[in-house]
């Protein structure tokens, strides 16, 4: 059927409006007070002051505060503000209730002056549709309400009338939707700046551009304790166009996959998905191909935590992705050569737990070789070539080659660190043949848009260096956020001569991030 009318989850009605106005309201005693309970804000009425202490009725009880802990009470005309730039008072309480009320009324986008804050609804709204998008094209910011096509719309204007190239920054932490709304923007820009161009019996660019998802999200996606489908890597996006302002193509940069998920899971998390997606049967010559059984718990290096998401068919994700391969113009061998690296892994998990120990020094030794020859018959090598070297490592000592003999343990921990290396490479080649497919040779690059979409800040029990790595990157980009958005532009006040006391943004971690930065740091 026609798209449905996007306007009751984008547009402020004018009912929800007179609802606003009605709530109660005193312009000199509505205050918000802080909520020690949750962290959050209650509202009351002052009822009287004494010095810098305010006696507030909060629910019809007395409470006393310090006065700069209390904020006051935007006029209820205010409410579902679609900019929190034009509320008159713009504490973190007025900030946090409009975007709450906006929220409970399934308005989720909302400007904040140069930026566009986006809550997950955990939901689908029909708000990405074609009619959606076409209610942006060509139109100022503010001529229609926050969306994410706005923001996509604006870099392309600002592209097409500047001729410099443009970035969406998208950032927020684990479950925000950071990676929902980097498909969105690419989407936008697929279906607006349509080149047209098609070749018989191939797959359009818009559609290879939009096709990517699949494949990144089932080998670098992962379920962790707060969200089902958490990207473990981060991307930066570059769309090209070229003079006329039509899509000429794409390419990607991927970073910090974490790849210590390949070998431990905590237990309420899972590793990448493409493991559970080929033992799905979803493929029907697939798992004898990759030589694999029929039960997910024979490999306990993807078997550690859980196994199932209610949220995720992974039967159906990987008809989605082997689709995708197809559209991406992968080679049948291509493909299988990819799924053949995964199982690999798979299989040089159950590799790790054949060494034996042997003699006095207990060197590691393989007796029963059935998994590493599995693991050389899917890589293509030689079985006794490559158990020697995991029991009996080279060494150079001067100019001389000797091996040494390895125990279990360091034996195991070199199968590991192996498996990791396989896994990120596969992944790495996967990026490298959708950048092949994604770019058109026979069309000019003149300006790109850039969309760094990266993995979500998160705080776990434990804690890895990869974690830290992510945690350290989007503290790097917030305090580059905070200083384009807030300290520039301080500067640029006092610059014009007003009376402006300057606002320390955030910038508190900074120290954190010299630590890991400075020489001798971490």
């Amino acid at each position: 059927g026609p798209d449905p009318d996007p306007s009751p989850w984008l547009v402020v009605s004018f009912e929800l409006k007179e609802k606003n106005k009605t709530k109660p309201y005193d312009p000199k005693k509505s205050v918000w007070v802080p909520n020690k309970a949750d962290g959050g804000y209650l509202e009351g009425l002052i009822e009287s002051k004494d010095g810098a202490k305010v006696t507030v009725n909060v629910k019809g009880e007395m409470k006393t505060f310090k006065e700069d802990l209390v904020c006051q009470v935007n006029p209820p005309k205010f409410d579902c503000s679609d900019d929190m730039a034009n509320l008159t008072y713009l504490g973190d309480a007025c900030v946090l209730w409009n975007s709450q009320v906006r929220y409970i009324n399934q308005l989720i986008y909302t400007y904040s002056g140069l930026f566009c804050i986006a809550i997950n609804p955990y939901k689908r709204f029909p708000i990405y549709t074609l009619r959606t998008m076409e209610m942006y094209v060509g139109k100022r910011r503010n001529e229609c309400p926050p969306h994410i096509f706005a923001i996509a719309e604006g870099a392309y204007q600002g592209m097409m009338n500047s001729g410099c190239n443009q970035s969406i920054l998208i950032t927020g932490e684990s479950g925000a939707g950071k990676t929902e709304n980097t498909k969105k923007v690419i989407s936008y820009f697929a279906t607006i700046c349509s080149s047209g161009k098609k070749k018989e019996g191939e797959a359009s660019l818009e559609d290879k551009i939009v096709q990517t998802n699949p494949v990144l999200e089932a080998w670098g996606n992962a379920k962790t304790v707060r969200n089902d489908n958490s990207s473990r890597f981060g991307k930066f996006i570059r769309i090209h166009f070229n003079a006329s302002g039509k899509l000429s193509g794409a390419d990607m940069v991927v970073y910090l996959l974490e790849k210590s998920r390949l070998t431990y899971q905590q237990p309420l998390e899972r590793c990448y998905h493409a493991f559970y997606n080929l033992m799905s049967d979803a493929v029907p010559d697939l798992k004898e191909k990759c030589l694999l059984s029929n039960d997910i718990l024979d490999y306990w290096y993807v078997s550690q935590g859980k196994l199932t998401v209610p949220s995720i068919d992974d039967k159906e994700d990987m008809e989605f992705a082997d689709d995708a391969f197809n559209v991406l113009g992968f080679s049948e061998q291509e493909k299988y050569d990819v799924f053949k690296n995964t199982a690999c892994m798979m299989h040089m998990g159950n590799m790790t737990k054949d060494f034996v120990p042997v003699g006095k020094e207990e060197q590691a030794e393989i007796k029963d070789d059935g998994n590493a020859q599995k693991v050389a018959t899917l890589a293509g090598i030689d079985c006794e070539w490559m158990i020697t070297y995991f029991c009996k490592p080279k060494l150079k000592v001067g100019t001389e080659w000797v091996q040494k003999g390895s125990t279990c343990t360091a034996a195991a921990n070199s199968v590991a660190g192996i498996a990791r290396a396989v896994y990120e490479r596969t992944f790495r080649i996967v990026v490298e043949k959708c950048n092949e497919t994604l770019i058109d040779p026979t069309m000019k690059k003149v300006q790109y848009i850039g969309v760094l979409d990266i993995a979500g800040f998160e705080i776990f029990d434990y804690n890895g260096f990869e974690q830290i790595c992510i945690n350290y990157v989007n503290e790097k980009l917030q305090q580059f956020f905070n200083q384009h958005m807030f300290t520039l532009e301080q500067e640029e006040y006092v610059k014009e001569g007003l009376d402006w006391a300057n606002v320390d943004f955030g910038m508190d971690l900074q120290k954190c991030i010299d630590m890991f930065e400075k020489p001798m740091g971490l």
